[in-house]
């Protein structure tokens, strides 16, 4: 990413929230040139599945996977996750490594290939 240049950047929302908290992000961008998508994942905001709908993560995080996989293969977006809207990054640089040019974590989480999502449970509820 080189100064000047207009990104599309995909916000991604923590958990109690949905793509109306990033209202002020979004005006910002917007006014600078960029392309921006905000999503809500399955059962938060507007998004019309239901909470006792989600068996899974991979349930949750449907709307970004369906986004990533409907973007044109040469597109690259900058992805922004927040809180555990981290996790829900990490899963799409994963599967669509080739669409991603940068990922930002805003206080989010953030999982590896060392430190999977089980393992930070875990540790979470361990304190």
């Amino acid at each position: 990413m080189e100064k000047g240049n207009k990104n599309h950047f995909v916000l991604v929302h923590g958990a109690c929230h949905g793509a109306w908290c990033w209202y002020k992000v979004v005006t910002i961008l917007r006014s600078e040139g960029h392309k921006i998508s905000v999503l809500d994942m399955a059962a938060s905001g507007i998004h019309p599945k239901h909470v006792e709908d989600l068996n899974s993560m991979a349930d949750y995080n449907e709307p970004l996977m369906e986004f990533m996989n409907s973007l044109p293969q040469q597109e690259r977006v900058v992805l922004v996750g927040h809180s555990l809207g981290g996790i829900n990054i990490s899963l799409a640089m994963e599967k669509f490594p080739h669409k991603i040019a940068v990922a930002v974590f805003v206080t989010a989480s953030m999982p590896g290939p060392d430190l999977n999502l089980v393992a930070v449970t875990q540790q979470v509820c361990s304190n």
